[in-house]
């Protein structure tokens, strides 16, 4: 929990930063941080490169594990469906196409918001936040109360980024290639299921 809210601390003293202009805007910008994700990626993939047995660990896993991603897309739907019912003014096809950034926020909402307007495209951009926050600051509690591949679940398609530190400290490095596994299925799946639902 309290590595969760360090991450957390760091994104919102960001936030301020970037919202009362403290820093030139010139330090940040995608491209560096496309790099910091890399460089990320490049210490984990060592990390658990150095194990050496890590193959052997992710076939020691259930097989059912290659199904993860058509769960969390089932129950992230569910769920849409659920709140759609009580929300008016949008659709149900609305809430499951804002659903379908499964924590993809800056992909999902520029297409939202293309297909569907500005309104719809910042609802999506928010709860896929949310959705992403919830994971960092919760990650341990989901382990703990629902088992390993609850926080993977919950990650959506940031399980390979953002949230992924959060996952293998909290679910042990057996996880991380699940966890990788997973969110690149989900970061795949966003650009097609988001489209589609827009389009009915």
């Amino acid at each position: 929990m309290k590595s969760s809210l360090i991450i957390l601390s760091f994104f919102a003293t960001g936030l301020l930063l970037g919202i009362f202009r403290l820093l030139p805007e010139t330090l940040f910008n995608e491209e560096i941080s496309f790099y910091v994700l890399c460089c990320l990626m490049f210490t984990v993939g060592f990390s658990i490169g150095q194990q050496g047995n890590f193959v052997r660990q992710f076939r020691r896993l259930n097989p059912r594990i290659i199904f993860l991603p058509l769960f969390t897309i089932a129950g992230t739907w569910l769920g849409a469906l659920t709140v759609g019912f009580f929300i008016d003014g949008f659709s149900l096809f609305d809430s499951l196409a804002a659903s379908s950034g499964f924590g993809y926020y800056s992909l999902s909402s520029i297409l939202i918001t293309r297909y569907k307007g500005v309104e719809l495209g910042t609802i999506a951009l928010l709860s896929n936040i949310v959705r992403e926050i919830f994971t960092l600051l919760f990650a341990p509690l989901m382990v703990k109360y629902f088992g390993k591949l609850s926080p993977i679940s919950s990650g959506g398609a940031t399980t390979m980024d953002t949230t992924f530190p959060v996952i293998v400290q909290s679910a042990g490095k057996d996880f991380a290639l699940v966890s990788i596994y997973h969110g690149f299925i989900m970061d795949f799946s966003v650009p097609f299921l988001v489209t589609f639902w827009c389009s009915l």
